[in-house]
């Protein structure tokens, strides 16, 4: 899962990415346009059942699931005009499966806001504007030389009145991904890579007397769909956890009232937002979690441990991860009937725990 974040210039973005690593490796400072060359970081997700299955069934070591966040730099207004490195920026967010967009809600007079004011309604319809606006562009360049070949080829005509179709929306500050389109329509706007046509995560960075605030209130003060992940994170409070100890961060979150922290939340909903999931499988040799898609049936998810798993697939033993640590064994989970045999026709659910068997 590869996520691009984009920003306008002095919102804490790569403070939050510093923090998101736990590496210093973005540089944060007080100006804009620090980041000229993108950071590229895989970031585990963390997940305390991992662990717990792991000392059940005696692991060697656990893997996590991870993804990877791209820190794009800075957004301003007009780039699509050709400011800011903008085409060098547009392949790496090309090259994301979805947008994190980083949006300024505090209030800090020391932090220059690069419009001037903090108005995160005006912020993201200025990053939409320069995504649309680059979108127009591919898709023009794609209309003239298309429109010759659709003449002889029925294909090429359909898409050539799709993206026709999908112009005069984007002309009317539409994204992609909000406009209600057929399937085979979006089966031929893939290649083009529209920017629009991804999913977008909104981070609201808020001051640390805003964490309370709700994902309903955040969405109404974006002006946002209730359909889009809004996410409320502290970037600096992340920040003074980066050197903590688990022990420290822990009682640092108790007394915030917080099981998890913002960041696991984010990078949560960020696969939501893909339709993505993991499950999990467990042996003395390692305990790991494997991302699929939701819905996924049990070869689907053989596969993404092998790509020949999912055509030797025979069926797959499955237990509850909870199920699993309750009883404390593969085994003893199996004699009280907690571990199923599921077939191909098995929908993998994430609290899952797999022992896949082939034939090959």
């Amino acid at each position: 899962m590869k996520i691009g974040i984009v920003w306008l210039p002095n919102v804490w973005k790569s403070t939050l990415f510093n923090a998101l690593t736990r590496n210093y490796s973005a540089d944060a400072q007080n100006f804009p346009f620090c980041t000229i060359e993108p950071n590229i970081w895989i970031v585990n997700v963390a997940d305390e059942r991992l662990e717990k299955i792991r000392i059940v069934v005696d692991g060697k070591k656990v893997i996590p699931a991870n993804c990877e966040f791209t820190d794009i730099a800075g957004i301003v207004q007009w780039a699509s005009k050709g400011e800011w490195l903008w085409n060098k920026f547009l392949a790496n967010i090309r090259e994301s499966d979805a947008i994190l967009q980083v949006v300024r809600i505090f209030e800090n007079n020391d932090i220059i806001h690069v419009s001037g004011k903090v108005d995160p309604k005006s912020d993201i319809e200025i990053i939409n504007t320069e995504l649309i606006l680059a979108d127009i562009e591919t898709i023009n360049k794609r209309i003239i030389s298309d429109t010759k070949k659709a003449r002889n080829d029925k294909d090429i005509a359909f898409s050539v009145e799709t993206y026709k179709k999908v112009l005069e929306q984007l002309n009317k500050w539409i994204l992609v991904h909000d406009m209600w389109l057929k399937e085979e329509e979006k089966i031929s706007l893939k290649d083009l890579h529209l920017l629009t046509n991804k999913e977008f995560v909104y981070a609201c960075n808020v001051s640390e007397d805003m964490m309370d605030i709700s994902e309903n209130e955040l969405q109404k003060l974006l002006w946002l769909w209730e359909n889009k992940k809004v996410v409320p994170i502290c970037a600096k409070l992340e920040s003074d956890m980066i050197d903590m100890t688990i022990e420290e961060k822990n009682e640092f979150l108790n007394e915030m009232w917080l099981k998890t922290t913002w960041l696991d939340d984010l990078i949560k909903a960020s696969y939501d937002a893909l339709g993505l999931m993991y499950y999990f499988t467990a042996w003395v040799q390692e305990v790991r979690a494997w991302t699929i898609h939701k819905w996924d049936t049990a070869p689907k998810a053989a596969w993404v441990i092998h790509t020949d798993f999912e055509k030797w697939f025979i069926k797959a033993d499955v237990v509850n991860w909870k199920d699993l640590v309750d009883y404390k064994w593969w085994g003893w989970a199996r004699e009280v009937w907690k571990v199923t045999l599921q077939w191909k026709d098995y929908i993998v659910s994430d609290w899952d725990v797999m022992l896949f068997k082939f034939n090959n």
